[in-house]
């Protein structure tokens, strides 16, 4: 009984090891969610809203039955997420609200000697 005993641990703790070194790092870890797909009607367009300091933007999406794309806390305080027209105008009418733009691409431009 000992020989066998002896037999099977090294080959658990390879196992747990190979097994251990083959799962991702949890998703919790990261510092800004992972982007999810979210599947939206034709007429929503993706949003970014910023909220006031001290709110968690999550927990004001939440409020509003919105499931963010992203949510931010370090650049800005807010949230990504794909709204209809009138679930913009909601939010821009709240108070918690800060800002409630339509996402966009950007561009660089040089101000300055040279240009």
């Amino acid at each position: 009984m000992r020989n066998r005993l002896s037999r099977a641990l090294p080959v658990a703790v390879a196992v747990l090891a190979a097994v251990t070194v083959a799962l991702p790092v949890s998703a919790a870890t990261a510092s800004e969610p992972v982007p999810v797909s979210h599947a939206a009607p034709a007429d929503h367009s993706t949003y970014i809203v910023t909220v006031h300091p001290g709110l968690d933007p999550a927990d004001v999406a939440h409020d509003y039955g919105i499931t963010p794309l992203y949510v931010y806390r370090n650049t800005l305080n807010g949230f990504a997420a794909r709204l209809s027209p009138e679930q913009a105008e909601d939010l821009r009418a709240d108070l918690v609200v800060a800002s409630v733009e339509k996402d966009g691409g950007a561009t660089a431009t040089s101000f300055g000697p040279g240009v």
